[in-house]
């Protein structure tokens, strides 16, 4: 029942940040934006469905887990400090990278202290919510496969921002 409760959660919250996402966008390029990194998002994309299908298969086929607490716990830190991060970036938050010409990165709340603190969020949110049931092949194979993406990504947003 609580696996249920939580993967329903974390489909709602995942498809909420689509819907913010693509509002984000129309404001992003009624601004003039461009977009950056196209060619890399589906797989993005796809590695975050696969994701979310491998949380489901893992937790049935390995029989009903307990949900650990001190996981569960950093998850809902992990959330808050997301909403921390989305709303210092407010409408120029993306699943996707643009920029509107003649803006500069935003440089408040997080974005104070370090580079990149949305795909610290992605990197730890990776990790820990399939240990919120102890699935541990999910975690460490979607850990490498989003290190791998963000090695991507990363590298066309620092290029993005260093003109």
């Amino acid at each position: 029942m609580y696996f249920i409760l939580f993967i329903s959660f974390l489909i709602i919250q995942r498809l909420t940040e689509l819907y913010i996402s693509r509002r984000n966008e129309k404001w992003l390029l009624s601004k003039g934006a461009v977009e950056y990194g196209r060619e890399h998002y589906p797989f993005m994309v796809g590695m975050h469905t696969l994701f979310i299908c491998s949380i489901v298969a893992e937790y049935y086929l390995a029989g009903d887990k307990q949900m650990d607490y001190l996981f569960l716990g950093l998850f809902i830190l992990l959330l808050l400090f997301k909403f921390w991060v989305l709303s210092s970036l407010g409408t120029y938050w993306n699943t996707r990278i643009y920029r509107v010409p003649g803006a500069g990165p935003v440089k408040k709340g997080p974005y104070k202290l370090f580079k990149h603190p949305n795909y610290v969020d992605v990197v730890c949110e990776i990790a820990i919510i399939p240990l919120v049931f102890h699935l541990c092949y999910t975690a460490v194979i979607f850990t490498v496969l989003n290190a791998i993406m963000l090695t991507v990504r990363i590298r066309v947003e620092n290029k993005v921002w260093a003109n």
